[in-house]
């Protein structure tokens, strides 16, 4: 139930996050490394090792996380916060939404178990915290493909002023990104390939499954074009205007990793909306509004539509 997300003998790299963010703070002495009980679990274990003493475990107790990554932040440090996404979200989303993101202060959220990353049922499955974090006023949300992203990102997201939420890789994570000449930008999207047919839109891990979809729509003469979004917000509205834009034909289709109410396909379809850029046809790939089952994860994956497979099959039956 814990199994990494990444294929059978795909090229994967451990612990990107920990690494980085332990590179990093040689470099940046003001950076410290505070969790919730879960370093381990959330690859935070590799900067305690390496930084033991910038390193500060809070126990089972979300608010007070935050509420001391405040404090730090206060006294001229960088914090960098770990649980999982579920708990930042669920119990702690006032404390960071007043004492954090409203007093401007520069905090970074780091939280594992994004979307259908688990298969331990829905306490520990995240399928709404991007629609839960969205409406925070002053927070940046990042959400990585892979090992490629992450370790980019880390180093851009403290270079950032003021707070930041990211959804979190752990553990295993596939290597994809670098085959694609990909540099992660904050607040950017990237056109990963071209094609005239469809348009997958997506972030996170499910920018992993339109790259593989769209190798396989070509055996059924269908060309994909995948723009990558890794930051939530704020949205680069103006690529992805221009990318459905350049080719109104295309199918648009918005895939996610996430509840299909509140996520990208929804900020999406407003900021094509508000535009008045309309494509020829709008479809999303993600979770169901509903409460998911526990069990492995490519079953899970299958299920719910999210798998590769799931990806090629939708997007042909909408093609017709």
């Amino acid at each position: 139930m814990i199994a990494s997300i990444a294929a059978e003998g795909q090229r994967t790299v451990a612990a990107p996050f920990g690494h980085a963010l332990s590179k990093l703070a040689e470099t940046k002495q003001n950076i410290v490394g505070m969790s919730a009980d879960l370093a381990k679990y959330t690859d935070l274990h590799i900067f305690q090792q390496n930084h033991p003493d910038r390193f500060y475990q809070m126990g089972m107790a979300e608010q007070l996380l935050m509420m001391s990554g405040a404090g730090m932040a206060r006294e001229g440090f960088q914090p960098w916060l770990t649980t999982y996404a579920v708990f930042a979200a669920r119990r702690a989303y006032d404390f960071l939404c007043l004492a954090i993101a409203e007093e401007g202060l520069d905090v970074k959220v780091c939280c594992a178990l994004p979307g259908l990353t688990t298969g331990y049922g829905p306490s520990h499955q995240a399928t709404e915290d991007l629609a839960i974090f969205r409406g925070m006023p002053d927070l940046t949300i990042v959400d990585p493909c892979d090992a490629i992203d992450i370790e980019q990102a880390v180093p851009q997201i403290s270079d950032h002023k003021g707070a930041v939420y990211m959804r979190l890789l752990r553990g295993k994570v596939p290597a994809v990104l670098d085959e694609y000449d990909y540099k992660f930008e904050l607040g950017k999207a990237k056109m990963l390939r071209d094609g005239a047919d469809v348009l997958f839109i997506s972030s996170g891990l499910m920018t992993m499954r339109t790259l593989e979809a769209a190798d396989r729509l070509r055996a059924d003469k269908v060309e994909a074009a995948v723009l990558h979004c890794p930051t939530i917000k704020p949205l680069d509205e103006k690529t992805i205007i221009e990318a459905v834009a350049a080719k109104p034909g295309r199918l648009v289709v918005v895939a996610e990793n996430h509840s299909v109410i509140g996520g990208l396909g929804e900020a999406v379809a407003a900021c094509l909306l508000g535009s008045g850029t309309v494509p020829s046809g709008f479809r999303q790939i993600g979770l169901p509004d509903k409460f998911l089952d526990a069990g492995a994860l490519p079953t899970l994956h299958d299920r719910y539509g999210i798998s590769t497979d799931q990806v090629v099959a939708r997007t042909l039956s909408w093609l017709g």
